[in-house]
């Protein structure tokens, strides 16, 4: 099977509340954000079992959304939203994700698109987090 080569990606994850990574999903750039966490939960359906409330941002609002992700795992969807004001503020419940795309931002070969290819991505991803695991615990 040739992948073909690609120009966008997207990473989405799925952390617990210590920014590990349980389900790491990479897509097409022109993948919705809400489609491609539905694939994420489709692929990871047994790992995330025993998962009770999912938490997200604004963009994945919408009954359609949360339907989808009670079907899939049985959790309930509770969207976490910025803060209205416009100056910066730690919102605890967002913190894990932002914290795991931080880890990730220190990879070198993660800051730009160099593999092209969305498995050689998703490997990279997976290394990043080995490595952030190795380093921290």
């Amino acid at each position: 099977m040739v992948e073909k080569k690609i120009s966008g990606i997207k990473i989405h994850i799925g952390t617990d509340t210590n920014s590990l990574p349980n389900a790491i999903h990479v897509t097409t750039a022109n993948v919705t954000d809400r489609d491609g966490a539905l694939e994420m939960l489709e692929r990871y359906q047994l790992n995330l079992s025993n998962v009770l409330k999912i938490l997200c941002d604004g963009g994945y609002t919408g009954e359609n959304f949360s339907n989808a992700v009670n079907k899939l795992i049985g959790a309930v969807v509770e969207v976490v939203k910025r803060n209205e004001l416009h100056k910066f503020v730690v919102i605890p419940k967002r913190w894990a994700v932002e914290r795991a795309f931080a880890w990730l931002d220190h990879c070198r070969r993660l800051w730009k698109n160099c593999e092209r290819k969305l498995h050689t991505t998703h490997q990279m991803v997976t290394l990043a987090f080995i490595s952030v695991l190795l380093k921290r615990y």
